[in-house]
């Protein structure tokens, strides 16, 4: 009997541009070899010059699509993206709750788009940190995210954000990944901090590209979809920040948009 199909379940946001949320983490699934299934939590009216547009989807709807996805599909891993509302971050906790166990979670607290647009209400910063960091494996916020999840000012340099990363520890999360995409300097340098206070520092060269659509995107579901076929949690970063870096690169072949297009996701199988 062959193994187990990997199956990673993404619950996001839509993109009608397809850069991002939904459309990029199924990409990313599939580009690595995972089973997608989504539960949708917001619907976008978006393209690559900014979303124009939120439609949020019911908290007793979004509770309906976990119960059906784990009821029936045997998940390996969970990505949680965009979630705007209150009563929604609460459906999912509590959804994850009822299923999840011991699948690991990979938590990306996307708050602004790349176009700049906020995709999260303030009053639901609190409950994501409250409700859902001690119910992730991994987080995965960026210079930003991590700053306004801590109340701090955004990190300016690689020492302090690794100490932000074990700030967020310290709060529940269980690993940290904050990434550097938003720094400067040649290299962009991620940081993974582990509960028990490991310090991995990731660098990869800068890709000098308008492209950048989807990127905290793309990277959160590589990692769900290395740890739906097995990889553990070091691993499963390193192998997300090679294919982002490699997506990145090859984005400029492809012609999307007039504003900031997506990296690249099937880079490895066509032009």
């Amino acid at each position: 009997m062959s193994d187990p199909t990997p199956i990673a379940v993404t619950i996001a946001g839509s993109d009608s541009g397809g850069g991002a949320g939904i459309q990029a983490d199924l990409k990313t699934f599939s580009a690595l070899g995972v089973y997608g299934a989504s539960v949708i939590t917001a619907l976008t009216a978006q393209n690559t010059r900014g979303v124009q547009g939120i439609h949020d989807v019911p908290a007793e709807f979004v509770a309906r699509q976990i119960d059906s996805v784990f009821s029936d599909l045997a998940v390996r891993a969970v990505k949680i993206g965009m979630l705007s509302r209150t009563d929604v971050i609460v459906a999912v906790a509590e959804g994850l709750a009822r299923h999840a166990g011991a699948i690991p979670i990979v938590l990306d607290p996307v708050m602004v788009a790349t176009s700049g647009d906020r995709l999260i209400a303030d009053d639901a910063v609190a409950t994501l940190r409250d409700r859902l960091l001690a119910q992730a494996d991994l987080i995965t916020p960026n210079l930003p995210e991590a700053a306004v999840l801590l109340g701090e000012s955004i990190a300016e340099d690689p020492a302090t954000a690794a100490a932000q990363a074990r700030r967020l520890v310290a709060l529940g999360a269980r690993a940290v990944l904050i990434k550097g995409g938003h720094g400067t300097g040649r290299d962009s340098i991620d940081h993974l901090v582990t509960a028990d206070g490991t310090l991995q520092t990731l660098v990869a060269p800068r890709i000098a590209t308008a492209n950048t659509h989807g990127t905290g995107c793309t990277l959160s579901s590589a990692i769900a979809a290395g740890l739906a076929r097995g990889l553990a949690l070091p691993a499963a970063v390193a192998e997300a920040k090679t294919y982002l870096t490699a997506a990145l690169g090859a984005a400029d072949r492809l012609q999307v948009g007039t504003g900031h297009g997506p990296v690249h996701h099937f880079h490895g199988l066509w032009a």
